[in-house]
C-alpha cells in the first residue's frame, strides 16, 4: 500500500488512475484499504484514491463486490469534495437498476437510510458542485424504487432547487423527473 501512497503524491492522468486501478488489484491490494485511503489528511491524496477506487469500480467490479457494504458504511463519513465527486457516482452506478445481480442483492438487503439522509444534504448543500448533485439526483432516484418516500420528496426538492441551480442542473433534473415518471 505504501507503493500505491507514493505514486499518488503527484497529480495523476487518467491512463494512470486506470493503470494503478489494475496494478492495485494484481498486487492484491486490498479495495477496503483504497477506500480509508480516500480519507487521507492530505485531500490531494484523498481525491486519487477515490478516482483509484471508482475505476475498480468501473472496470473491475467483482473485485468491489465483497466491499461494496464497507463502501455503504462509510459514505456518508466523506468530507473531502473532491473525493465526494467519485463516491457519489460509484454509489450511483451501485444503485443503478443494471448492476450484476450480487450487486442488486446487496443494495436490497442494506438499509441505505442514513444513506438517503446524506445524498439528500448533499444535493440541498450550495456548496456541492454540480457534479455531485447530478449523481446526487441518480442516487435518489434509483432508490425511489425501493424507498417510495423518497420519490415525492425528490420531486419537491428538485422544485425547491430548480430556480437556484445552473443550466446543468436543470437538465440533470428534467432527465431525473422523466425517470421518476416512468415508475409506477
Amino acid at each position: 500500500m505504501q507503493e500505491l501512497l507514493k505514486q499518488i503524491q503527484t497529480t495523476l492522468q487518467k491512463h494512470k488512475v486506470e493503470s494503478l486501478a489494475a496494478t492495485a488489484l494484481q498486487n492484491k491490494w486490498q479495495v477496503r484499504d483504497i477506500i480509508d485511503l480516500t480519507f487521507h489528511a492530505d485531500q490531494k491524496i484523498g481525491f486519487r484514491a477515490a478516482w483509484i477506487l471508482e475505476n475498480i469500480y468501473v472496470n473491475h467490479t467483482e473485485a468491489f463486490l465483497p466491499h461494496i457494504a464497507y463502501f455503504l458504511a462509510v459514505f456518508s463519513k466523506q468530507e473531502n469534495l473532491s473525493a465526494k465527486r467519485h463516491f457519489s457516482k460509484i454509489l450511483a452506478l451501485i444503485t443503478n437498476k443494471r448492476q450484476p445481480k450480487a450487486v442488486k442483492a446487496i443494495v436490497e438487503s442494506y438499509d441505505a437510510e442514513p444513506l438517503l439522509e446524506t445524498v439528500f444534504v448533499w444535493l440541498i448543500d450550495d456548496g456541492t458542485p454540480v457534479a455531485i448533485k447530478s449523481h446526487c439526483l441518480n442516487i435518489l432516484a434509483n432508490l425511489s424504487i425501493k424507498y417510495s418516500w423518497v420519490k415525492e420528496e425528490l420531486i419537491n426538492t428538485i422544485d425547491y432547487l430548480i430556480d437556484k441551480e445552473s443550466i446543468a442542473f436543470f437538465a440533470k433534473a428534467k432527465q431525473i423527473r422523466k425517470q421518476l415518471k416512468k415508475q409506477v
